[in-house]
């Protein structure tokens, strides 16, 4: 099947982030560190590493420092060439060389999917990816990202792919459910999708993971999409109107760092992966553990 190739991601980073309080109110929840990285530079890497390049920020009040993070800084250049074995040099270099990101302001708060109709210019009739702000994806080491499954499903089935995964019981009430037939291993085609249901009016318990892959349709499907739950223009109810959308299973860890427990579960696992962390954690682990 001949499809376009892709080679756009749109990153929502546009919420107010109000479950994070009092952390969140002069800084965007995108920017809050898991380990020694914002949230949304894992997001950002992931589409890098994913072969993607045109990278666009849908941001709102209150973000600049997603914009800071990402721009130079002269200051830190010119004190990290004066002191060349600064341990740093290279993270900063490293940002330095991301592709050129752009920015489009969210001015009023009316949902995710009024977020991504922002992106239509910018997308121009291509597909797209959409990643949340929020959300980190990994892969073990050599093995294709989440975003690349998607791409690769795109290329098979030429259709919009909606990545999920089974969620517990206990989160269902928390994600976008789809009801589906399945057409091969871990690949559905989606008949429906429910934003936030209750448990017992879910069809599945496959819920969208935040990782999108979008035919330019999704934007007429936008414009036609009332306010849906919450009062807001939901992109859940977009994508039911899409034309057989496929709900692919990745084989991806993924953290959702939507609420202050998923951010601190995030944390402590992914420092623990970290070599230079490990053995101090355990001890902490085992200490705090113990019992009294």
């Amino acid at each position: 099947m001949s499809t376009q190739s892709v080679r756009k991601v749109v990153i929502p980073a546009a919420g107010l982030g109000t479950r994070f309080l009092p952390m969140t109110k002069a800084q965007p929840k995108e920017m809050l560190p898991v380990v020694d990285k914002p949230v949304i530079q894992y997001v950002v890497e992931e589409a890098i590493l994913s072969g993607i390049d045109d990278i666009l920020i849908i941001t709102g009040r209150n973000k600049r420092s997603i914009e800071d993070h990402f721009d130079r800084c002269p200051e830190l250049e010119i004190k990290f060439n004066e002191t060349c074995m600064n341990i740093f040099k290279d993270t900063l270099n490293d940002l330095s060389q991301y592709p050129e990101i752009h920015y489009v302001r969210q001015r009023d708060q009316r949902g995710l999917g009024d977020a991504v109709l922002l992106a239509e210019k910018h997308c121009n009739g291509e597909p797209f990816v959409v990643l949340l702000g929020d959300t980190i994806t990994l892969t073990p080491k050599g093995q294709p990202t989440c975003t690349h499954q998607m791409i690769a499903g795109y290329e098979k089935y030429g259709r919009s792919i909606i990545a999920v995964e089974p969620v517990p019981e206990y989160k269902i009430k928390d994600y976008g459910i789809i009801d589906g037939t399945l057409i091969e291993e871990n690949t559905y085609q989606i008949t429906d999708i429910i934003e936030k249901p209750a448990v017992q009016d879910a069809p599945t318990n496959l819920g969208a993971i935040g990782c999108y892959l979008f035919t330019p349709d999704i934007f007429d499907n936008i414009r036609e999409t009332e306010k849906g739950h919450g009062g807001e223009v939901q992109l859940t109810d977009a994508i039911r109107k899409l034309d057989r959308p496929i709900g692919l299973v990745t084989n991806c860890r993924r953290y959702d760092i939507g609420d202050k427990l998923g951010w601190m579960k995030a944390f402590l696992e992914l420092s623990y992966l970290r070599d230079e962390f490990k053995d101090e954690l355990k001890d902490l682990f085992r200490e705090l553990t113990k019992e009294e």
